[in-house]
């Protein structure tokens, strides 16, 4: 049987679970983060709001940009799900390629506030975000490597043929 080889090793697991199940938690973990922060923009009233690249829009214009965007999150991480029960890697790879920018982004949100907190001499808020902050990275990074490891793992699968699957989980 031939065995792929990747420039980057692949998980056979998520924390001792299948990377099936790591797939669907990461999914319904996107949907939960992305309803209830929709629910918290759509509801606070006097929130201020501050972006790095459109501060110059109106508020409201800003609300709804983020709201139409959560709405796409929670579309992409269902759709995860139902790529992940139902072994359609075409399903997963909007999540793989939306996550891996989100992880981008992040990164720099992260490290703009951070700086932001140090110029204005608030150091200990400074480092507070950046430790959680690049905490929170490496934890949705491994969430993206798990979805990932199993994305590929079903591509593999896929090309082998119906004898030679094992049986599903």
């Amino acid at each position: 049987m031939e065995q792929r080889t990747y420039a980057m090793p692949l998980l056979n697991t998520c924390c001792g679970l299948s990377l099936k199940f790591g797939t669907i938690f990461s999914g319904v973990l996107g949907m939960l983060i992305g309803a209830s922060t929709l629910v918290f923009i759509l509801l606070t009233k006097n929130i201020k709001m501050r972006t790095i690249v459109i501060d110059t829009l109106p508020p409201e214009i800003v609300r709804i940009i983020l709201a139409i965007n959560l709405v796409m999150t929670i579309f992409i991480s269902l759709l995860l799900v139902i790529g992940a029960l139902k072994r359609n890697r075409w399903l997963m790879l909007p999540w793989v390629i939306l996550a891996i920018m989100l992880a981008i982004g992040l990164l720099v949100s992260v490290i703009y506030t951070a700086v932001v907190f140090f110029i204005s001499n608030y150091v200990f808020s400074g480092c507070l975000w950046l430790v959680f902050g690049l905490i929170s990275i490496v934890i949705f990074l491994f969430m993206w490597y798990v979805v990932f490891s199993y994305y590929k793992m079903i591509e593999f699968e896929k090309g082998r043929g119906p004898y030679a699957r094992p049986p599903r989980q």
